[in-house]
């Protein structure tokens, strides 16, 4: 896939440059349909799960007032009827608030892998998504079009180990996830915790952080107490306890291989696994740790 990384910190537009079906401008030989609300889903790849209801009632009262300035991008749906949502969904549902049937729209003819690059890169952009939902939409990017990690950070902007940390948010327990989408916890707060594996700690910790404002740094420094104590009443398994200095290493490997590295203790010893995508992705790995004399073996 060609890379992007020219492009990094420019907007959705210049990510798109060789996309014309992106912009919300309407373009040669388009024109602004007036479509039935009813005839309208939402973009299947839509990352937002969560909608702030007040803004949505804000602008639906700038629309009773004014109407619909800039009209919703729609495709239509090849397998079944009406059309799918490309981008303005907030428009759309402030506009079912009201009550009207119908919304000013540009139907393009746009692909799947197309409709799920610019819904997450208009939230990106527009600092609508938790953390989480900005995880599974980097997720469903590499699954359903086998991007490496390294394509989805050149596509929105983004560090490889963001993309990567960010991932690692998807092994934290439900109870966490929902507290990092309600805003309770950011994504600093996150980013530590992703590097437990003890359950009962997570959930521990996570409530601290609400319940006394716990900044990261002192987040990092009770993990080490916690690590640090003989007995852990909070911990049912000592085999899981994990030092921060190897906390802190791993963090370094992910950011240095920019892939999802995890060291695990066992007794003395341990081990080391390192994640990779695709034989390309493992040969860059090799290339990195110098060890290109047996990169053959796994072409």
């Amino acid at each position: 896939m060609k890379t992007m990384s020219s492009r990094l910190g420019r907007g959705i537009g210049a990510l798109f440059q060789e996309n014309t079906t992106f912009s919300e401008d309407i373009q040669e030989n388009e024109k602004i349909e007036e479509i039935e609300l009813t005839k309208l889903k939402r973009n299947p790849f839509q990352p937002r799960k969560i909608f702030d209801e007040e803004k949505i009632s804000e602008l639906a009262q700038s629309i009773r007032e004014h109407g619909v300035f800039q009209p919703i991008i729609v495709t239509k749906i090849k397998e079944g009827m009406g059309f799918y949502i490309v981008a303005g969904e907030r428009r759309f549902k402030a506009c079912e608030k009201l009550s009207l049937l119908t919304i000013p729209a540009i139907i393009r003819d746009i692909d799947n892998q197309t409709m799920a690059e610019i819904a997450l890169l208009e939230n990106l952009q527009r600092e609508n998504l938790t953390s989480i939902e900005e995880a599974f939409a980097y997720k469903m990017l590499i699954d359903e079009y086998s991007f490496t990690q390294q394509e989805v950070a050149d596509r929105v902007g983004k560090s490889r180990a963001h993309i990567t940390n960010s991932l690692r948010l998807l092994s934290l327990p439900t109870e966490v996830q929902d507290m990092i989408n309600n805003g309770t916890i950011d994504f600093g707060h996150a980013k530590v915790l992703a590097g437990l594996s003890d359950e009962n700690l997570l959930v521990y910790l996570a409530n601290k952080i609400i319940d006394e404002n716990l900044s990261v740094r002192a987040l990092e420094q009770l993990i080490k107490e916690e690590m640090g104590k003989e007995k852990k009443p909070i911990q049912e398994k000592k085999q899981i306890q994990r030092n921060v200095n190897l906390m802190y290493l791993e963090e370094k490997l992910i950011s240095t291989l920019g892939t999802s590295t995890k060291i695990i203790e066992k007794g003395s010893g341990g081990k080391l696994v390192i994640d990779f995508n695709s034989t390309e992705d493992l040969n860059r790995l090799l290339k990195i740790m110098s060890l290109e004399d047996i990169i053959n073996i796994v072409d």
